[in-house]
């Protein structure tokens, strides 16, 4: 299924007769297009109105597109007429902001029936640190708690899924980028393995640092993405046949995690455990500081080409030689660690969402950045909050390609009592 080409935004068309549905699943919504109950374009309308409603306070979206959104559920509705099965058909889709429409993963959520309804906002030029979001009417607020940040850098899409403005949105992670904003906000976010999505410009099965991947508030949401994604096919997960075995560290060896958060972690971990999902047992992980490793990645680039957009300066011969060390003893380590144990357990970020003014001394990537340089899958999952009302997220890693067993715990997490 193929969308229409851009055009400039109109005006949010008013709330259709009647009274809105609620945000739906995005495996609800494809159910109902696909039966004919609801079309595309009646869903889009209702996104579009929920979106005027709840973003001037959040501030998720850095543009919205109405004009080009109804012209896409147009398409999706032909489709649909026409006896193609879309496994997304209709659902409405927050796209990054730093990702095209054209870029591969995107394309690959349009094909599947989903209908990108605006840009999500990032944080933007003019600071080191991006564990936030801002857009031309400020900074995007965190809807379970507007005085702290949602994360970052995929903030929009985070806030935007968390309120309820859409079921799906993309992210892209680097060093923690959608699971930083899935843990402050208490939604899921999915890393997948490095090199198993395709990127603009990148060989495929290349193993990369930063890979694509969907922000949604429910499991088997998030495993309709990946399969749209990796075009395969989708059925709701359910829990693990059997108890993974799971090893739990606070702090990876390497990180300051504070004693609210690990505790908070570890309390949803053990919840898990009573359903039958995972076995935690001890385990000794030590990691080396990934920090200058990553920071050598990421100035990396070929001889003769020109600086990309994450800007860096390319790194001499002893940084690279010591970022390739490092990148070998995470990769052993964590060998051995997965010859062990089915999962590896954490807090996914050390520190509780900070404020407005930012993160100060704290390194919200100390405990996810290593697995972007080793490139094992990871999921947050919402894991409820501190003493003080700070959402913190749970975050399990897996071997390359096990994707379906962090999907299978995050059906389980759904079981546990309580709000996550």
């Amino acid at each position: 299924m193929s969308g229409p080409n851009a055009r400039g935004a109109a005006a949010a068309p008013a709330r259709p007769p009647g009274p809105a549905r609620g945000p739906l699943s995005a495996a609800g919504i494809a159910a109902e297009v696909a039966a004919g109950r609801v079309t595309a374009r009646e869903v889009v309308r209702e996104a579009l109105a929920r979106i005027a409603e709840a973003d001037p306070s959040v501030r998720a979206f850095d543009s919205v597109w109405p004009a080009r959104a109804l012209e896409y559920a147009a398409a999706v509705d032909r489709a649909v007429g026409d006896g193609e099965r879309l496994p997304l058909a209709g659902v409405p889709l927050g796209v990054k902001a730093t990702q095209r429409l054209s870029a591969p993963s995107v394309a690959r959520l349009v094909a599947a029936g989903c209908v990108p309804v605006g840009a999500t906002a990032t944080p933007g030029p003019g600071t080191p640190w991006q564990t936030w979001g801002m857009t031309d009417r400020g900074r995007t607020l965190n809807p379970l708690r507007p005085d702290l940040s949602p994360g970052g850098s995929s903030a929009g899409s985070a806030a935007a899924v968390a309120a309820g403005m859409v079921p799906l949105a993309t992210g892209s992670d680097g060093a923690g980028s959608v699971r930083i904003p899935a843990a402050w906000c208490a939604v899921l976010g999915l890393k997948p393995t490095g090199g198993l999505l395709p990127l603009p410009g990148s060989p495929p099965g290349r193993p990369r640092r930063s890979v694509p991947g969907p922000l949604a508030r429910t499991a088997t949401d998030t495993a309709a993405c990946f399969a749209a994604l990796t075009g395969t096919s989708a059925s709701a997960p359910g829990p693990p046949e059997r108890p993974l075995r799971t090893a739990w560290s606070a702090t990876l060896g390497c990180a300051d995690t504070r004693q609210p958060v690990a505790a908070t972690a570890r309390a949803f971990l053990d919840e898990l455990a009573r359903t039958g999902a995972v076995a935690p047992r001890p385990a000794a992980v030590r990691l080396p500081d990934a920090a200058d490793c990553w920071r050598t990645l990421r100035a990396r680039r070929p001889p003769g080409t020109a600086a990309g957009p994450e800007g860096g300066t390319a790194a001499g011969p002893a940084a690279a030689a010591a970022a390739d060390r490092t990148g070998a003893e995470l990769a052993a380590e964590l060998d051995r660690v997965f010859a062990a144990v089915d999962l590896l357990a954490t807090p996914t970020t050390p520190n509780p969402p900070h404020g407005h003014h930012g993160p100060g001394e704290d390194m919200s990537v100390a405990l996810t950045w290593a697995f972007n340089i080793t490139g094992h899958p990871a999921i947050s999952l919402p894991a409820g909050r501190t003493g003080a009302g700070e959402p913190v997220g749970l975050q399990l890693v897996a071997a390359h390609g096990r994707e379906a067993e962090l999907l299978a715990v995050a059906a389980a997490a759904e079981t546990v009592p309580g709000p996550h």
